[in-house]
């Protein structure tokens, strides 16, 4: 984000292209950030997509609205106002550009990002400062998660660079502005200076993104990559409060994942417990905190405090999804209730809150809010409370306490709640949280009880109606914008968050929303005639889906998170149908993204980056795991159900091209180390012979699903030899029911197990 008077000042030289970047004031994830750049480029650059947000109107009217009137990302038409003369990205812009000779002005961002909105209010509203941007420069705006390409070269920029993302404003008067307040008088006496300028960071961009398997046969070692992520985790863990960092806190799953697949292969070491501790009480503390909404369940972004106390209020697909799939993983590995309740009410708003009719799901809920209709909106109003609030709303005096109370008083000493409010002034700069408070467990149902004495059971009922009574109330509140884009790579770990919980937890209407969700990608988001995936769609009116024109189409990570849903889903379901639409999604991303050359896959098509200085890949599993990460683990699955020799291949390239990377700094990469162990130690594959719909066939089933096994392929095979996957897998026609029971066989490098039928015996078997 472009603070309002704040230049960055390294103009670039890119193939074709000129570039500078400014970045936020404040804020503490890549994430969490509005870019901007400058750029001049003669490069035809492909249009980006559309959106609406009709509860942001302009602060004040406007004559006109200027060209992003007409996108549909949510992103762009909050800014469709702005006396800013904006662009989208896209040819008429940079024609314009070049024709007038003018840098451009590149500001990226997303629609429920609280510090763009402050960007908007305090520099994109600002006439003084829109006069100057129109008149020097040509503006385009550009929605990071609609173009996921443009944001990462502008952060490799930032990495090249050395300037620490939130820190880019102490930048404000380099060599760009050069103490100026006009950039665009630096630009033309100094053209020729910031054009050789450019050239050396291009070269380094170029370095920089160089991931290939050079003159290296083989990946590194799985044992030795695993010990020093662990290592490396161990070191930087928060003992008291779980979480790997002081503050800020995010959610990681990728960490998680590899945290519990570590304690699988060295459970009965002391490192092995630790990794399962480090886990277990890093997701306690997590749900337990603020971070969790106790209310309408779902997690926010990421906490801005050690405790996971006060969060950045700001909810998102991607973290819903995955993190479901971690507290599943959590009840599979401690059989504690606890988690299984959390990944349960984490779908529960998902599908109550982000659902499109459709089957697909929205992108996300943003930060703030207005406390009252047509008031300014705040971080946070929507979810935070007064005492005053809580007495009025929970008055009714609860029955067999030891001292006078209410139900308000017991909830508000559950969750910690203070007249004074329990936000320290330190988490809101803003100062639009006093008197607030944040919803957090203090204690447990136990201690809770014992201090008024009264029985567990009856605490759980009491906390869980008051729940319900702030969750109706809430209703009434203004509710923070919702942001209607619809992304294929976000649905496609929405697919495996339903298909993996469901299966776990035992659940068909779980399984269900994942059925709903993979038809709508494929019929809405996926393109026969190519077999190219749509990145983006968006909600029309009457609950219709509409597109871009032309479409926005699909990025690695699209089909890498869209191919890994539908796996997860044919195990949940045994619907073969998934199974083969992901080998058809497979084959098109080897087509459009595969380094013949140097290995693994670019993040986007050749075509599609056309406008930009390079094609990345992505080489860091962060709030999101790389594309390449997912799709070293798809492609061991797929060899496992179909074994096709070139997919391994492809997964040992991969892992190869990366192995510097791994071995430099594995907790950068913890999702593809997890590969590299899955490739070492090679999956399992689970065949159970039988009929879909008998109960003895469910139960060998159910007993794979609860049980925590991530190395693995599960296949049903219902003796129909013309089936897809007896036609792919010839030696399943081997295998046969024991006394014409559901049989299940357990098979690791070509040699399966003697046939078992009883559920008990199977997880004796795959507990080894």
């Amino acid at each position: 984000m472009l603070g309002a008077r704040a230049w960055m000042g390294r103009s670039l030289r890119l193939p074709r292209a000129r570039l500078g970047l400014t970045a936020s004031r404040r804020g503490s994830s890549s994430r969490d950030k509005d870019r901007s750049a400058t750029v001049n480029s003669s490069v035809p650059m492909p249009a980006g997509g559309k959106g609406s947000r009709p509860s942001c109107p302009p602060a004040t009217p406007q004559k006109a609205p200027n060209r992003l009137i007409n996108e549909k990302s949510p992103y762009l038409l909050q800014h469709a106002y702005n006396p800013v003369d904006w662009y989208p990205w896209g040819q008429e812009a940079f024609d314009k550009a070049r024709k007038e000779n003018k840098p451009i002005f590149l500001s990226v961002g997303y629609s429920t990002c609280h510090w763009c909105h402050m960007m908007e209010e305090e520099s994109f509203q600002n006439e003084e400062i829109s006069r100057l941007l129109s008149e020097d420069f040509i503006s385009v705006k550009v929605d990071r998660e609609e173009r996921p390409d443009v944001d990462k070269v502008f952060m490799t920029f930032v990495q090249v660079s050395c300037f620490p993302v939130g820190k880019i404003l102490s930048l404000v008067h380099s060599t760009l502005c050069g103490g100026s307040r006009n950039p665009e008088l630096h630009w033309k006496q100094n053209k020729n200076t910031l054009l050789e300028n450019s050239q050396r960071v291009t070269t380094a961009l170029l370095a920089r993104s160089e991931i290939s398997m050079g003159d290296r046969q083989l990946p590194p070692s799985a044992a030795t990559m695993n010990t020093r992520c662990f290592q490396q985790l161990d070191e930087g863990y928060d003992e008291e409060y779980g979480g790997f960092a002081e503050a800020p806190k995010f959610p990681t799953p990728v960490i998680l994942n590899f945290l519990f697949s570590y304690w699988l292969t060295h459970r009965l070491t002391q490192d092995g417990s630790r990794a399962q501790q480090m886990a277990l009480h890093t997701l306690k503390m997590m749900a337990n905190g603020g971070i969790r909404d106790h209310v309408g369940q779902g997690f926010h972004r990421y906490s801005t405090d050690r405790q996971w106390h006060v969060p950045h209020f700001e909810k998102m697909l991607y973290d819903q999804a995955q993190l479901a799939v971690a507290y599943s993983q959590a009840f599979q590995i401690s059989g504690d209730e606890f988690y299984s309740e959390v990944a349960k009410g984490i779908l529960q708003y998902v599908s109550r809150s982000l659902n499109h009719r459709s089957g697909g799901f929205y992108s996300a809920e943003d930060a703030d809010s207005p406390p009252e209709r047509g008031s300014r909106p705040k971080e946070g109003a929507f979810y935070v409370w007064t005492v005053k609030e809580i007495q009025q709303l929970l008055p009714d005096p609860v029955q067999g306490a030891t001292e006078p109370l209410t139900s308000g008083q017991l909830l508000m000493k559950h969750y910690g709640l203070t007249e004074a409010g329990n936000i320290s002034p330190s988490q809101d700069p803003n100062g639009e949280l006093q008197g607030q408070n944040v919803l957090t467990v203090r204690y447990s149902l136990e201690l809770t009880a014992a201090r008024f004495g009264l029985d567990v059971e009856a605490v759980r009922t009491l906390l869980t109606t008051g729940l319900e009574k702030l969750f109706q109330a809430r209703k009434h509140r203004p509710k923070p914008h919702l942001d209607s884009k619809m992304l294929a790579a976000w649905n496609g770990l929405m697919v495996s968050g339903f298909a993996v919980t469901g299966a776990v937890l035992g659940i068909d209407k779980l399984i269900n929303y994942a059925t709903n969700c993979a038809k709508f990608l494929k019929r809405h988001m996926f393109d026969v005639a190519s077999g190219r995936l749509k990145r983006t769609c968006y909600a029309g009116n009457g609950g219709t889906v509409e597109h871009s024109n032309p479409p926005c189409w699909g990025f690695l990570e699209d089909y890498t998170f869209v191919v890994r849903g539908l796996l997860d889903l044919y195990e949940a379901s045994q619907e073969s149908s998934w199974l083969e639409w992901a080998l058809r999604l497979q084959d098109t991303q080897d087509r459009l993204f595969w380094d013949s050359r140097g290995g693994g896959y670019f993040c986007s098509e050749a075509e599609l980056g056309s406008g930009l200085p390079l094609r990345l890949k992505d080489d860091q599993d962060g709030a999101e795991p790389s594309a390449n990460s997912v799709s070293a683990h798809n492609l061991l699955r797929l060899h496992g159900f179909t074994g096709h020799k070139d997919w391994m291949d492809k997964c040992v390239c991969l892992l190869t091209a990366f192995s510097e990377r791994m071995r430099r700094v594995p907790v950068a990469l913890p999702e593809m180390v997890r590969a590299l162990s899955a490739h070492q130690q090679t999956l399992k594959q689970i065949v159970i012979c039988g009929d879909p719909q008998a109960k003895d066939t469910k139960a060998l089933l159910q007993c794979v699903h609860s049980t925590f096994v991530p190395n693995k392929v599960l296949i049903l095979a219902d003796g129909d030899p013309s089936s897809f996957l007896s036609r792919q897998l010839p030696f399943l026609s081997t295998l046969r029911r024991l006394e014409d029971r559901a049989t299940a066989y357990v098979c690791e490098n070509q040699a399966c197990s003697m046939p078992i039928t009883e559920p008990c015996e199977l997880r004796k078997l795959l507990h080894q």
